[in-house]
């Protein structure tokens, strides 16, 4: 009976008003928390698995190469270590520095304009019986608010690609396809609405740079994508002993606040690129739950149940992107994220694995991946030689770019 429904709907190009209700139960501080969050039904989530199905078997998968989010064999690790290479590369070079933008939009996917996505997939090559569903259930959806026994009364949205239904992070990543650098000495690296803008400056011209700035605000303003210039920051990288003071970046004349450190996908990134910062608070958060540990163990809990909380709520912290951050630490970072770990085995009673062994675990895992996925953006940084047996090495002229994931990895493919 579900098979002859979801028929007729892809077939008519509509989409039941049943299955678009999404009430919000909220515990709201604030008004804007109110913004629509739609939990459509289970038959409804179904549907849009198979549409999403369909879907993406439609899309290259080289459609936009820096988009690491809702795509397979991509994170924020990917993201993270790609745009560290990026800088780091760059910064082998004589009289060069790196300006990073992380750009924060309000709203992104309350945003969308469901006409403007539904031109963008047409000339993408989806059928137009496609996207006039998705027109459909991207429009006239009823939406209001309940609050314990209250409701609100119901007012029809024509706007976004509603959060919290199984296509829309997919939909919104499309939306913003053609969102690409102009000049090739810029970069932009996308995770879902996480969007940053790497400058590579090399003597002193930021020309590009800026020209890249610019485009990239006119481009949110012709897509209807509204960036929050107070929440927007930049960072920026400079190992040059007499660099000249660099004027900040404005956006519609809002000057943007430059930071020291920035909590990039869940990774803290300093301006000299230490770890520090990043370790410490790794370690302050684990510490925290080496406390419920610590209650496990005092209730008489076994050793193997300790040892699965260890992995599922200490270990996952310590080495969440640690493929692109651990081979940079100092040696003080190493031993302080290892008592962590020892600290725990004594709590447990069994033995942990050590964080450097997870470190090159990681690292092999990670690029065989990307060398067997010949879309990924980094495939091309593992090139075999000619006797077609070893990978060949990266050329690096610093420790810190050499240490880093990707000449690490080379390496460690060429010992195993």
């Amino acid at each position: 009976m579900l098979m002859d429904i979801f028929n007729l709907s892809l077939a008519r190009a509509v989409v039941p008003t049943c299955f678009k209700s999404n009430p919000k139960n909220p515990n709201p501080t604030r008004l804007n928390d109110y913004r629509p969050v739609a939990l459509t039904p289970i038959i409804t989530k179904c549907l849009e698995r198979l549409v999403l199905a369909h879907l993406r078997s439609c899309v290259p998968p080289t459609l936009d190469p820096h988009q690491f989010a809702y795509r397979q064999n991509r994170s924020t690790e990917d993201a993270v270590s790609i745009a560290l290479h990026s800088v780091l590369s760059h910064l082998d070079s004589k009289n060069t520095y790196a300006r990073l933008l992380f750009l924060d939009f309000s709203s992104a996917f309350n945003t969308v304009i469901p006409s403007q996505l539904i031109t963008k997939l047409t000339d993408l090559g989806i059928s137009p019986l496609m996207c006039n569903w998705l027109l459909d259930f991207l429009t006239s959806r009823p939406q209001h608010v309940r609050l314990d026994n209250h409701f609100s009364s119901t007012i029809i949205i024509n706007t976004g690609v509603p959060q919290g239904c199984v296509m829309s992070p997919f939909l919104y990543s499309l939306f913003t396809y053609d969102c690409r650098p102009v000049h090739g000495s810029n970069a932009i690296i996308k995770f879902a609405d996480d969007t940053t803008v790497i400058g590579l400056i090399r003597d002193n011209d930021e020309a590009a740079y800026r020209e890249e700035v610019d485009r990239l605000a006119e481009w949110c303003d012709k897509n209807n994508l509204q960036l929050n210039t107070e929440k927007t920051k930049e960072l920026i990288v400079d190992f040059r002993r007499n660099a000249d003071p660099h004027p900040p970046i404005h956006i519609k004349g809002t000057v943007v606040e430059r930071v020291d450190t920035f909590k990039f996908l869940g990774v803290h990134i300093s301006e000299d690129l230490t770890w520090t910062t990043s370790c410490s608070k790794l370690i302050k958060k684990a510490h925290q739950r080496l406390f419920f540990m610590r209650t496990l163990r005092k209730n008489h809990l076994s050793s193997e149940i300790l040892t699965n909380f260890y992995r599922c709520t200490i270990d996952s912290i310590l080495t969440n992107c640690i493929t692109a951050w651990y081979g940079n630490c100092s040696v003080s970072d190493r031993q302080a994220l290892q008592r962590v770990v020892k600290t725990a085995q004594y709590i447990a009673g069994a033995t942990l694995p050590a964080i450097k062994d997870i470190y090159r675990k990681r690292c092999l895992k990670r690029a065989g991946k990307i060398t067997k996925d010949s879309t990924h953006p980094a495939h091309t940084l593992f090139s075999l030689l000619p006797s077609g047996r070893r990978y060949r090495s990266l050329r690096t002229r610093t420790t810190r770019h050499r240490n880093s994931f990707f000449p690490t990895a080379v390496t460690l493919l060429n010992a195993s």
